[in-house]
């Protein structure tokens, strides 16, 4: 069975819809909601037929297909310059240091800050696997397709990179965190939030959220333990960034205090390996070869799936599935780095 990855269409509405609704929330780029998603989609059409240009605030929406069925079966998504038509906010985790000469002791005191910091990165988001397709290196495929996509349109995304991670959501869909901090200040629940921040955007965020330090011995215990940890469905998510390069600068999201993990685009390791090579022989699968993903086109004709590639003449040698995936064949250029 033989995957690829392919730019959305507006026809992938339905397809969205009902990956959305198996999110089970705190899923801010995936909402339930038809209007959110469409306007997702238009965006990246729009950005999709924009072929030159400098960075600027683009979406781009990437899907997951299975060759032989057409079944749409996940999805990713990739932003240009975050923070550009409304501000994106992190929480930053500090400490400060008093000292008091009369008691002779030293107080460090961790503290989270609002702040703009990661405002005009690149960002990688909105991946969602269907569970019945979670084994075979499906999630590795469309994870890691979001490089090869930037590594082919790199000026079209800005020189830091960052991805955030879902945190900590307790067994009734609530987040310890949200309850612990910015929920004191909303009114409103983490999910009613949450859901309202994915569809409008955070403005909320500037009129509402407290733009004082917080300390975090003011929390209560599960929101202090929620600080930068990923939901236990993300931990194989923040291992596969940390192979690639990002790494947790104490970062953390303002709604659910899951990390927000951060590299410099070009150091980021499938864009740094990824190599242009002509296809000047196809094979049979099987038989030596090195396991790699394998992309062409641009924009929205943008492909990209797994391949068996070995060295040959002038060139590389392709494996026949991963050809017909991808509709390429001898004489054409890709792209490709090792499957790790």
């Amino acid at each position: 069975m033989t995957f690829r990855i392919r730019a959305a269409r507006a026809d992938d509405l339905q397809h969205l819809y009902e990956m959305a609704k198996l999110t089970g929330g705190g899923f801010t780029n995936l909402p339930p909601d038809r209007k959110a998603l469409r306007g997702k989609l238009e965006r990246a059409g729009a950005a999709f037929a924009r072929a030159d240009g400098p960075v600027t605030d683009e979406l781009f929406v990437l899907m997951l297909e299975n060759v032989a069925t057409g079944e749409v079966r996940g999805t990713c998504q990739l932003f240009t310059q975050v923070g550009q038509q409304h501000p994106f906010y992190s929480y930053r985790l500090g400490t400060l240091t008093q000292h008091s000469k009369e008691l002779a002791r030293t107080f460090r005191a961790e503290m989270l800050a609002l702040t703009t910091d990661l405002e005009g990165s690149c960002e990688v988001g909105g991946l969602f696997l269907h569970p019945g397709e979670r084994a075979g290196g499906l999630g590795l495929l469309l994870a890691r397709s979001r490089y090869l996509f930037i590594r082919a349109h790199r000026a079209r995304f800005a020189d830091r990179i960052l991805a955030e991670l879902r945190g900590v959501i307790d067994e009734t869909g609530g987040s310890p965190f949200w309850d612990g901090l910015a929920g004191r200040f909303f009114g409103m629940s983490f999910q009613d939030a949450d859901q309202f921040n994915a569809i409008n955007g955070h403005q909320m965020i500037a009129d509402l959220m407290p733009k004082h330090p917080i300390y975090t011995a003011m929390l209560s215990e599960p929101a202090r333990a929620a600080i930068g940890l990923p939901h236990p469905s993300g931990r194989a998510a923040m291992r596969m960034l940390e192979n690639e390069g990002f790494s947790f600068e104490q970062y953390v999201d303002i709604f659910d205090g899951g990390p927000t993990m951060t590299a410099r685009t070009d150091r980021v390791r499938t864009i740094e390996q990824a190599q242009e090579s002509r296809i000047t022989a196809v094979h049979n699968d099987g038989g030596e070869g090195e396991e790699a993903l394998v992309a062409t086109g641009r924009l929205a004709d943008f492909r990209c799936a797994f391949g068996l590639v070995r060295p040959a003449a002038d060139g590389i040698a392709v494996s026949r599935a991963c050809v017909e995936a991808l509709g390429v064949g001898v004489g054409d250029t890709v792209l490709q780095v090792p499957r790790w």
